[in-house]
């Protein structure tokens, strides 16, 4: 997912802010990583890597949200993002500090 954050009221196009699997994606493509690839062969290429889930900047270790992931092959980097995304989508309902955080992390500020 990528939000745009709020503009600063110059006339510069802000960039977005990558979380969850787009951060993923974002992460993959300067990844040596080849597919078909194991969940093993995700975890040593990029099990480290501190993945944004929200728009605030909360990050997880995609090592943590992989342990959660059902697959244990991925044909393709679709397949390995598709794979993620409602571990990804779980782990920040479970962190969103209630209603107020749900309503929070719908913002972009």
């Amino acid at each position: 997912m990528g939000v745009r954050p709020p503009s600063s009221g110059d006339d510069e196009e802000p960039d977005s802010i990558e979380f969850g699997i787009a951060a993923v994606d974002a992460h993959l493509k300067g990844a040596d990583l080849s597919f078909p690839a194991t969940k093993d062969d995700v975890r040593a290429e990029l099990g480290h890597e501190r993945i944004p889930y929200d728009v605030h900047g909360n990050d997880v270790a995609l090592g943590e949200i992989l342990e959660d992931v059902p697959t244990d092959r991925f044909d393709s980097r679709q397949e390995l993002l598709n794979a993620l995304h409602e571990p990804f989508e779980e782990y920040r309902r479970n962190r969103s500090g209630g209603v107020i955080g749900q309503v929070r992390s719908l913002l972009p500020f």
